[in-house]
């Protein structure tokens, strides 16, 4: 009889199982492939296990967006990732070897998978806070004595949020002077995210280093969407951590990330990861996803880099020579600034009054077509912003696509259709100053604020005093149709508010949109 296995009881034997003795397995028998092991792409663009279950799969000329499912994997990524979904392995022993070759690859004292760059961040945090001091990490996030992380002003940013879910408390500075004055006991880490803000400010990386040895205060570079380098140049320069993405310009799982830094850093890390019953359990990085990894690194540092430079701006020529015969259209290629995200991209400009059709309208109608296609977001809309343009960005573009692209922009930009103007409602704009008591209805849950108005004609201005955070209102009154835009700026984020509704005396409901965090309802009653 078999007693009762639990996750404990097998977590507890794992260690010893590579001393049970196995049974022999003939060569042949482990040569000898499955009937199912022989994997395939048997999808088209209009029958694919997408469309199956209702979803439009995107040709994607806007970027390694987390929304868009970042990159395609590389061939390499995919065979690696294939092959280790048919062993088990030790997962302390994996990650120790795999992070052994991560840091002889990108030229760094040591390195470890991770699942993405912002488990990257919420490992680091906790592994200068905690160390692998077994009491300090149970007790997290109630008790510990390094609670705080020092953030430069110019480096908040939605991401930091892998500092906060720790619990640590985030400190801003703006100067050198700032950032010495608030260095304490209760300092674990400094955190700044490199790009070119970073570089051309007062508190550069190079800055922030400088400092933080003088107090032996650990510093992590935030370097995402950043192509490596060997050898690492923060790491040089003296970083404790540089953390990376996996899922964008390496192509590896979208899933993965990759942490780089100091060999007991590295080591204090990895013991909050899972396996390990610590805080950082729930980021668990697979065996497919670290060996997917490992071949896009190791792929990265055998590519031929100035090749595929040359192939995007070729792509992006494709497009311009399809487009030139329209009249109208003007052509700019943007050159990328820094490690991130390097490719030439093309911004198409037009005047909507001539060509026909305004820049939101051609990206609505690129989103709706057959192929779905997205770019980055377009600018001009009727009737007050016909100053139109697109930008189109190949880097998670696949051959062929640039002429899919090209042929879909000429067939809209060469026959628009027609587009009227908005009607705006007319009438007596209604009586709209004062102050109102205002309900979201989110789609679980209500939320309680406060909008301070003021009216000059069909223009509105105020005050929006949400339950924790504050914004100014704009926007306009025509009859009884309200319309109000308002930015929260939620430190190193910001919620964006697009309220639209209809005013009936005292009370008004309607919709409003949040951008990524998606519609509600609302409902006011003037004060």
């Amino acid at each position: 009889m078999f007693g009762k296995w639990s996750r404990r009881s097998i977590l507890q034997s794992s260690g010893a199982v590579a001393g049970v003795a196995m049974a022999p397995v003939t060569a042949a028998a482990a040569a000898a492939p499955a009937a199912h092991d022989t994997v395939v792409n048997s999808g088209t663009p209009g029958d694919n296990l997408f469309t199956r279950i209702g979803v439009r799969p995107i040709l994607n000329a806007r970027g390694t967006y987390t929304i868009l499912s970042g990159s395609r994997s590389l061939p390499q990524v995919k065979q690696a990732m294939f092959e280790a979904s048919h062993y088990y392995v030790q997962m302390d022993e994996m990650m120790e070897g795999v992070g052994k070759e991560l840091a002889r690859l990108n030229g760094c004292e040591s390195a470890m998978a991770t699942t993405g760059c912002e488990a990257a961040i919420v490992l680091a945090t906790i592994a200068c806070v905690a160390g692998s001091n077994i009491e300090k990490c149970q007790a997290l996030p109630y008790v510990k004595a390094k609670d705080q992380v020092i953030i430069p002003k110019h480096s908040r940013n939605p991401y930091d949020v892998g500092v906060r879910v720790v619990g640590a408390e985030v400190i801003e500075v703006e100067t050198p002077d700032q950032l010495r004055a608030k260095i304490s006991p209760r300092t674990a880490m400094i955190y700044v995210t490199s790009d070119p803000q970073e570089a051309k400010s007062v508190l550069p990386i190079r800055t922030i280093i400088a400092i933080a040895k003088e107090k032996n205060i650990p510093v992590f570079v935030d370097a995402a969407a950043e192509e490596p380098m060997s050898p690492n140049v923060y790491m040089q320069q003296g970083a404790s951590f540089v953390g990376y993405s996996g899922g964008k310009c390496l192509r590896a799982p979208q899933s993965s990330g990759m942490l780089l830094g100091k060999a007991d850093l590295i080591k204090a890390a990895w013991f909050q990861a899972s396996p390990h019953h610590n805080y950082g359990r729930a980021l668990k990085c697979s065996k497919e996803e670290t060996m997917g990894l490992l071949a896009a690194v190791r792929q990265w540092y055998k590519r031929d880099h100035d090749g595929e430079q040359h192939m995007w701006r070729s792509w992006m020529q494709t497009v311009e020579t399809r487009l030139k015969p329209i009249k109208g259209l003007q052509f700019e290629y943007l050159e990328p600034q820094g490690l991130s995200n390097r490719a030439t991209r093309l911004r198409v400009r037009w005047d909507a009054a001539e060509v026909g059709i305004t820049g939101t309208e051609l990206e609505k109608r690129l989103n709706d077509g057959s192929p779905r296609i997205m770019t980055e977001p377009a600018a001009g809309h009727r009737p007050d912003a016909m100053a139109s343009s697109i930008t189109l960005m190949p880097y998670m573009m696949d051959q062929g696509e640039d002429r899919v692209l090209a042929d879909a922009l000429f067939k809209i930009l060469s026959n628009p259709g027609q587009y009227p103007n908005p009607v705006v409602p007319g009438g007596t704009p209604a009586a709209m100053s004062g102050t109102w008591a205002v309900s979201i209805h989110y789609s679980c849950g209500m939320g309680e604020q406060h909008f301070v108005l003021k009216q000059d004609g069909n223009a509105l201005t105020g005050d929006h005093k949400g339950e924790i955070y504050t914004g100014m209102l704009q926007g306009s009154i025509h009859g009884d149709q309200l319309k109000l835009q308002s930015n929260m700026a939620v430190p190193g984020n910001g919620i964006h508010w697009s309220f639209e509704g209809s005013v009936r005396g005292n009370s008004i409901s309607g919709n409003v949109n949040m951008g990524e965090y998606g519609p509600a309802t609302w409902t006011a009653t003037k004060a």
